[in-house]
């Protein structure tokens, strides 16, 4: 190999090693500018699970639905347009909030329904008589002690697939879907 081939290969491998360096730190930064950390994958839940999910904890007019992860929106949305539920739904990820926020408008639902930019794990759960959970038993255990801490007695709880560790459901349901997998859904129903 010549002298200028061995420069030039040396170079690129400097490049990709400052890359790689740099990173961590600029995912880090964009994490901490989003303020927090991403706690499972958007996969959005089959309308009729949502549903379920939603008669599950028996929502009703006069409640106030959070959506913890809320990505696409469509549990604030079917809380507010068929339960007449207020709702409120929190998203990280850029794109699901603006696709949610425009979802939203173009319903006119602004008056019903909300979604917050940020983390859920910084969010004041208080108003909330229905929180509704599509994450990773991993992310509900971090969610926990702020579910514990900030839900009012007869709060429920109705997570889709995914436990709360620790904690004991008072109903369990299993949902099909008729979107081509054909999978079951476990619904955990749980009161504070």
């Amino acid at each position: 190999m010549s002298r200028e081939k061995k420069v030039w290969a040396l170079a690129a491998i400097l490049v990709v090693a400052v890359c790689l360096a740099i990173l961590p730190a600029s995912l880090a930064a964009q994490e901490e500018k989003k303020g927090g950390e991403k706690l499972a994958p958007f996969v959005p839940s089959p309308e009729e699970v949502v549903e379920r999910m939603l008669k599950l904890a028996e929502v009703k007019a006069g409640d106030t639905v959070y959506d913890l992860g809320c990505g696409d929106g469509r549990i604030i949305i079917m809380a507010a347009q068929k339960f007449a539920a207020h709702s409120v739904g929190v998203e990280l990820d850029d794109e699901l909030y603006k696709q949610t926020s425009e979802r939203i408008k173009e319903l006119k639902l602004q008056d019903k329904v909300k979604v917050i930019h940020g983390d859920l794990l910084q969010v004041d759960l208080k108003p909330a008589t229905v929180v509704t959970l599509y994450l990773l038993t991993s992310a509900n255990e971090k969610l926990k002690p702020r579910l514990e801490k900030m839900l009012r007695k007869g709060a429920r709880v109705v997570s889709h697939d995914f436990e709360v560790p620790g904690w004991k459901a008072e109903k369990t349901e299993s949902v099909g879907d008729d979107q081509g997998d054909f999978r079951q859904h476990t619904l955990y129903l749980y009161r504070r």
